[in-house]
Order: structure tokens, then C-alpha cells, then sequence
């Protein structure tokens, strides 16, 4: 089972990134994908999840608007559309595969990605 983050980088606030989180290893429709962060110093944080069919999204209120996240189940693949984005937003950003529905939890999640870096300037 792999996670693999990408589309990280620098960017301006008020910019746009898109990340991409590809799987492998699973039945890709049969998780819940979710997005974390993780800043320096700083806790990891619940960002945004997605369900298995795509149906149902979920968002931290810091992003609610502002990120989304969807899902193309026939690539095993998920995105994060960030726009909006303001140095708070400064953090490597984790996908996680997990199979419990309508939780935020990064426990229970059981895999993750390594993450790609997300740097917001002012």
C-alpha cells in the first residue's frame, strides 16, 4: 500500500496550488481518503476527506471555501485544490487512506503518504 503526495511548492498568498495524492497497493474505492497538514512545531491537523464514491466531502473550517478535495476513482486518485491561500496555510501536506467513514481523526487512519511542502509567502 502506497500514498504518494505531490504538487507542493511556493507560492504567493492569494495564489492556488493543486496537490494530487496517487495510490496504490488497494482497492482505491474501497477508503476514505483525507488530506492532513502539518506545519513546524505545530500539531498535524485534519484538513479535508473525501468518501469512497466521492459523495460526501468534509473540510477543517480554516479551509472550508476555500480547498477542495475530490476523487477519480478509475486513476486511483485524489486532489486538493487549494485557493486562497495565505502563509497560515504553510505546511507539508499529507494524503492517508483509512476505512472508517466520517471521521477526522488522523488515527484512524492506517496509511499515509510522505507528505509534499506546501510554503506560502506574504
Amino acid at each position: 500500500v502506497q500514498l504518494q503526495a505531490s504538487g507542493g511548492g511556493l507560492v504567493q498568498a492569494g495564489g492556488s496550488l493543486r496537490l494530487s495524492c496517487a495510490v496504490t497497493g488497494w482497492t482505491f474505492r474501497g477508503y476514505v481518503i483525507g488530506w492532513f497538514r502539518q506545519a513546524p512545531g505545530k500539531e498535524r491537523e485534519f484538513v479535508a476527506r473525501i468518501a469512497r464514491t466521492g459523495g460526501v466531502t468534509d473540510y477543517a473550517n480554516s479551509v472550508k471555501g476555500r480547498f477542495t478535495i475530490s476523487r477519480d476513482n478509475a486513476k486511483n486518485m485524489v486532489y486538493l485544490q487549494m485557493n486562497k491561500l495565505n502563509p497560515e496555510d504553510t505546511a507539508v501536506y499529507l494524503c492517508a487512506g483509512g476505512v472508517y467513514s466520517g471521521t477526522s481523526r488522523s488515527d484512524d487512519y492506517a496509511y499515509w503518504g510522505q507528505g509534499t511542502l506546501v510554503t506560502v509567502s506574504s
